[in-house]
């Protein structure tokens, strides 16, 4: 029977605990590219919108939507590479 220290246990536990914040960053990397590519279209859409003299309330309510949205991943990116590099 191979008894394993709490001091082993230790030493490994904040690289899993590494590991898991490196996924969730990576995933909300990759949502902050998404929204910004979303963020984009909407803009490019709410330009032609407004070339075209056409109603831009719903673009402009998506768009503000879509800002938020970002906001919020923008901050919880911060939050995740504050636990990674306090």
């Amino acid at each position: 029977m191979h008894i394993v220290s709490g001091a082993h246990l230790w030493q490994r536990e904040p690289s899993m605990y590494r590991e898991g914040i490196s996924d969730q960053l990576r995933e909300i990397e990759r949502q902050v590219v998404e929204g910004e590519r979303q963020l984009a279209e909407c803009e490019a859409r709410l330009i032609e919108l407004k070339r075209q003299n056409q109603d831009t309330d719903a673009a402009q309510a998506e768009l503000e939507t879509l800002r938020s949205y970002q906001r919020q991943r923008e901050q919880e990116r911060q939050r995740l590479l504050f636990l990674l590099h306090p």
